[in-house]
């Protein structure tokens, strides 16, 4: 059976999270690179899940890579350099504010109109590029009321360096799994208050809830129901949040995505499959913009959870 993402653990000890960060901080970025190299080099060799979903993205992306083995491979492992770059990234983001010479996009401007519009809403994001350096909006906005629902079980060394390193608690997070009718009421009246509560929309529930397969890159793929689901329940404003590091700078994006406070019972159902497609295209649009900056590494599409089943090992 392939491995669902939410098992596929964190790799490397707290002590050793710390020295990178060390070594970033006190040494500058290109020690910092020669250090993360053989780091991540040892990660792409060892974990094996990680690497063929790493690889099966980019077939889809550039399938003449499925005959270019070695390009293919370099490929894959500047994609894992990628994510283990984003550890300073996100460090960065939540030690200070960003400096707004380094913010690009329209999305801060977006994200305070939001706000004096008085009322709040739900935020989609997914696992694209570097949202911990989206903090630079909420730094700019002390009385916001922030809740991020997430899964968190499998990232709690990472949680925990980052409060370490920085000295500064991450914003309110509520297990993703622990949504109860009592939670709805309270997200109810928090967004109500003008809060807002951010979801990620890209990966399958961890506990086996309702998930629709959705035209992604080209083929199928599953996507989770609930953020939509959530977002019809409390009749709310949707938003969509982006960010990618473009150079030295960081491209925020947040945009209105629809509106549910006017939806029909009726409707729900047709809505929800045509907001999902909806959202499958943006985040594909933003994949296809800054394809090394996409950080789901396991079988995401059908057609590779169906080989990761007849192959688990």
């Amino acid at each position: 059976m392939s491995q669902h993402w939410a098992h596929i653990g964190e790799r490397g000890s707290l002590l050793g999270m710390q020295l990178l960060v060390w070594i970033q901080r006190h040494l500058g970025r290109w020690p910092f690179q020669l250090v993360l190299w053989p780091v991540m080099l040892w990660y792409f060799l060892s974990h094996g899940t990680a690497r063929r979903a790493s690889c099966a993205y980019w077939q889809r992306l550039e399938p003449a890579l499925a005959s270019r083995s070695v390009r293919l491979y370099w490929r894959s492992f500047a994609h894992f350099m990628s994510f283990g770059n984003t550890l300073m990234d996100k460090v960065e983001g939540w030690s200070a504010p960003v400096a707004d010479e380094r913010l690009c996009g329209d999305g801060v401007a977006h994200f305070a109109q939001a706000l004096e519009s008085g009322r709040g809403g739900l935020v989609l994001v997914a696992h694209h590029g570097n949202l911990d350096i989206a903090n630079a909006m909420a730094e700019r906005h002390p009385r916001l009321d922030l809740l991020v629902l997430m899964h968190t079980r499998n990232a709690g060394k990472f949680n925990l360096l980052l409060e370490q390193v920085t000295g500064r608690p991450r914003p309110q997070i509520l297990e993703v799994t622990e949504i109860t009718p009592a939670t709805a009421q309270m997200l109810d009246a928090r967004i109500a208050a003008g809060g807002f509560v951010v979801i990620a929309a890209d990966r399958p529930p961890v506990n086996g809830g309702r998930q629709r397969e959705l035209d992604f890159l080209g083929a199928p793929a599953t996507f989770p129901e609930g953020p939509f689901w959530l977002a019809a329940l409390l009749r709310c404003p949707l938003y969509t949040l982006s960010c990618v590091r473009v150079g030295e700078r960081f491209r925020i994006r947040f945009a209105a995505f629809d509106d549910t406070r006017q939806l029909p019972r009726k409707a729900r159902e047709q809505w929800l499959a045509d907001a999902m497609q909806r959202y499958a295209d943006t985040l594909a649009g933003w994949v296809r913009e800054q394809p090394l900056q996409w950080y789901n590494f396991f079988p995401f599409w059908l057609a590779e959870k169906h080989e990761s089943d007849k192959h688990p090992h």
